[in-house]
Parts: C-alpha cells; structure tokens; sequence
C-alpha cells in the first residue's frame, strides 16, 4: 500500500491517494487538495480510481469531488447523515462497520461524529486510518463547525474509538502531518486529559462572549491554538483559541 498527499496551501486540507501497487487499483479520502498532482500520478501510473472517499461535507475537504468523478468516473462516498450536504451528491452510502474491497485495499468506515454529525474515518488493511477532522498530529477538531454535534461525542470518538486502534497504525489526518495511534495517546494533550493521564485546573475565561472556565489550551494544527471549555451551564465545547479570552 503507497500513500501520496497533496494538501491545499491555504486551507492546509489533505488529499490522500492510496494505491495497491500489484493490481493497480486506487481510491483517494478527501478532495481538498490541489487535483492536479493526483491527476497526474493517476493517469501516468495507469490507475484504476474506485472511489472518493468523504470524511464529511466540509467545503475545504469536497472541493474537487466533481473533478475526480468526472474524470475518472469513481464513486463518491460519504455517510448518510451528511447525504444532502456534499455538492454534487453521493454515489454510496456508508455507515460505520460498512466494508469495501478494491484490488488489495480492505476499507472499514468508522463513524467518529463531533466535528460533524457524518464523521467518517477510513481504516485501510488495518495499518492505517484516515482521520478526517477528527484527531490531528497534536491537536483535535472542533466542535462549532457547521453540521457539528457534541463534546461527548467527539471524545468519544477519539478516546473510545480511535485510540483503541493498535499503537503502530499510522493516522493520516484531514490537515496537516501524519502521526501514529502511540504517538497520540503519549503525547496529544486532549488524549492525555481525556483519558484521564493528565490532570486539569480550570480557570475563568470568555469563550464566544460568555462566561466559560478553560480546561486545555494546546498548540493546532494552523499555528494557532485550540482549547476545550466549559460554560456555566455545564456545556462543553472543543474551540478555537482565538474565540477564547481568559477573565
């Protein structure tokens, strides 16, 4: 199983082709990437494209699914709950547990919602999973995003889901660098307070203009920062640091 990558300059949105080199068969997970390169390799190499994998319906992570399916006439797949969302529309539906084979690439879909009601995952031949916008190298998705559902939900997905994948599979995230599953459970600091290893002291700030108390500020995937809080009715969100001003 190969990899490539082209990843959008502004957004900072992945692209991942991944290819079964003895039967030339391929798919690619998210298209917000420049097109151009992956083209390139597609038709130089011979490929056979299958499909376009969604994680959701993010305009920075569809932007060239038409291309890819006029191009190539690949199917595009994303999860059900997101259907009416994706320009263009989906070709296949998929849940979590849903399975398809291409050549010698196993996928399995795994719902990860939080960021997005529709989150999906992708693990491929068991080695290595395509997060989406739901874990990065360091840091996590959000949860203010459009079409975006819980706090519970989106630990859920990362400390009861994804981080009980094996140490070695290797995460490929919606932007930004790769990591591994041991990586992330030693060192990303919401992995660390979420489960428990690592201990938090709130304190008084403003998030969203209201009053909320700061759990976790850490470092994000653009530069800047991402912090999970708590409002005085209890609420907890996952948010950007930039919408976070201490008292």
């Amino acid at each position: 199983m190969r990899i490539e990558r082209t990843m959008h300059p502004g957004w900072l949105s992945n692209s991942w082709l991944v290819v079964d080199e003895p039967t030339r068969r391929a798919i690619v997970i998210d298209t917000g990437g420049p097109f151009e390169p992956l083209r390139t390799i597609i038709e130089g190499e011979s490929l056979e494209l299958s499909h376009v994998l969604c994680t959701h319906h993010h305009h920075d992570h569809v932007h060239h699914n038409a291309d890819y399916r006029e191009r190539f006439g690949c199917a595009v797949c994303g999860h059900a709950a997101e259907r009416e969302l994706f320009p263009g529309g989906l070709d296949t539906l998929l849940a979590d547990g849903d399975e398809l084979v291409t050549g010698g690439l196993h996928v399995r879909a795994l719902h990860i919602p939080g960021h997005t009601r529709g989150q999906l995952g992708f693990v491929i031949n068991d080695e290595a999973v395509f997060t989406g916008d739901t874990l990065f190298r360091g840091s996590v998705g959000g949860t203010r995003a459009p079409g975006h559902t819980t706090f519970e939900d989106l630990r859920t997905s990362i400390v009861d889901v994804l981080m009980e994948l094996p140490d070695e599979t290797r995460i490929f995230p919606g932007h930004m660098d790769p990591t591994t599953v041991a990586r992330e459970r030693a060192e990303n600091p919401f992995v660390l307070a979420w489960s428990g290893s690592r201990d938090v002291a709130g304190t008084r700030c403003t998030a969203f203009g209201e009053p909320a108390e700061l759990l976790l500020r850490a470092s994000d995937y653009d530069g800047g920062t991402k912090c999970w809080v708590r409002f005085e009715d209890g609420r907890m969100d996952v948010v950007p640091g930039s919408r976070v001003s201490r008292a």
